[in-house]
């Protein structure tokens, strides 16, 4: 009793048992009715041959009188099949016919039956067990009843076939139920078990758990995948969140630890001049940690999804020759030339503030990591169509980044200038990373120059997916 108990905890099995019951329900209705309109059907068909009996009876006695009728009642009587032929006294006893005894008070009644009733037969072994039967009573003018009428056996017979037809259906229907719920619901309840299993694990912590997935693309697979492309973001997030919390710590400890030492020092400060300008130092200083705090705070937003609403249809293009315009400038005081190359009508589904600031950064940390190499030349913004998608690239002539630390660059606070000679946060390339996700596209770094060891270059591809465009 327990098993069935555990059993009927499942919705697989309460949802198979359920369909069965709503077959059942369904086919024993349908069998009911298509009897009820089939025995309808074949008595009104025995109701018109009897009805034909009765009149060339009727015109057979009109013509030949009693002699012919008894002649014709006994040759039909005879025929395979027959008929029910009766004729008897006015006090209801059977004088001669086909018909050894039928249920008292027959006779009594004229013209049709008002219900089926029960007779017995002659056969060769003797008297046959009770039957039912319909029938028309008629008088003949010398007081005798004829009784004519048909044997119910055929709807009976059907009646009786379309129930068992129905009862095997039945039993074939429940033995097929339980052997898919032993083939596949059993499997299931497995697979469930084994997600139950993961689960428990992920709750506990360990995010590294993955559901399973069977390969068979069916629903459980595709709750598997989902679920676990969610357990990534959030594993994501969390590792994310313990490389800031320690990189917090460790890189915004010097210069909150300068800062100090700054106030420190203007406290001791007695020139007014003299205080004012370490006052601004202070006051860039803490400019510097309120953008790095910005920063974070934006990436963690772009990363949390919490801007996904935002999106809307954007001209990329416009987007990137404004950019392109804005920066100009910076470039020709750093000493670089800035070149773009925009294709026109370029449109992508996304964020116009979040991707404009991407475009900032990557052609801010070109110019800066340009302007201090000889020979650096120019910076290049370009954007145009792909078979893999809309590409948007920035790409340098500076130093570039060594391969091995191409992954490395994109976390936050990782700077490859470890003297921190340069200004920056470090976060640059971070905040692009989270808004390429946030665009289901990708971002890809690559040499501008491979054959110029101290002038690589770096190239800085933003890919937003085709489907976008």
């Amino acid at each position: 009793m327990s098993r069935f108990k555990v059993l009927f905890k499942s919705t697989a099995v309460r949802l198979s048992a359920l369909y069965i019951l709503l077959f059942a329900i369904c086919a024993a209705t349908l069998v009911f009715y298509v009897t009820a309109m089939s025995e309808r059907l074949l008595t009104g068909q025995i109701r018109d041959a009897v009805r034909q009996e009765v009149e060339q009876v009727q015109r057979a006695y009109d013509t030949g009188g009693m002699n012919l009728l008894l002649r014709m009642m006994e040759r039909r009587a005879r025929q395979p099949g027959a008929n029910l032929y009766v004729i008897a006294g006015p006090s209801g006893d059977i004088l001669a016919g086909n018909v050894a005894s039928v249920q008292p008070g027959v006779f009594e009644e004229i013209g049709w039956t008002s219900a089926p009733f029960a007779y017995q037969r002659y056969t060769d072994s003797g008297i046959e067990r009770r039957h039912k039967a319909i029938a028309n009573i008629f008088v003949l003018d010398n007081g005798l009843r004829i009784l004519i009428g048909r044997d119910l056996g055929d709807p009976e017979r059907f009646r009786l076939l379309v129930r068992q037809a129905l009862m095997v259906a039945l039993a074939i229907m429940g033995l097929g139920a339980i052997i898919i719920w032993f083939g596949i619901g059993r499997n299931a309840l497995k697979r469930i078990d084994r997600m139950s299993d993961a689960s428990k694990k992920i709750m506990a912590g360990d995010l590294s758990q993955r559901l399973p997935v069977g390969g068979s693309g069916d629903e459980f697979d595709r709750l598997s995948m989902s679920l676990n492309t969610m357990l990534e973001r959030i594993e994501k997030l969390n590792e994310g969140l313990r490389q800031v919390s320690d990189n917090i710590a460790h890189d915004l400890k010097t210069p909150l630890t300068r800062l100090r030492n700054k106030a420190a020092d203007a406290l001791d400060i007695a020139d007014g001049e003299a205080r004012r300008s370490a006052l601004e130092g202070i006051i860039s200083e803490s400019d510097q940690l309120i953008r790095t705090f910005n920063a974070l705070l934006m990436i963690s937003r772009v990363e949390a999804g919490s801007v996904a609403a935002e999106m809307s249809p954007v001209e990329l293009s416009a987007i990137v020759s404004d950019s392109a315009e804005l920066y100009e400038p910076a470039a020709e005081e750093a000493g670089l030339g800035l070149s773009s190359s925009i294709e026109p009508d370029v449109e992508v589904q996304g964020n116009r503030e979040l991707i404009g600031q991407a475009i900032f950064n990557l052609l801010d940390n070109a110019i800066k990591y340009s302007s201090d190499t000889e020979g650096a030349g120019k910076v290049s913004l370009k954007l145009a169509r792909r078979p893999d998608g809309i590409c948007l690239s920035v790409a340098d002539h500076g130093p570039g980044v060594p391969a091995d630390r191409r992954d490395d660059v994109v976390k936050r606070f990782v700077r490859l200038d470890e003297s921190r000679s340069k200004p920056g946060t470090g976060l640059g390339l971070s905040l692009v990373e989270a808004v390429m996700e946030l665009h289901n596209g990708r971002l890809e770094l690559s040499d501008t120059d491979p054959d110029k060891p101290e002038q690589r270059g770096l190239t800085v591809s933003m890919i937003f997916p085709a489907k976008a465009a």
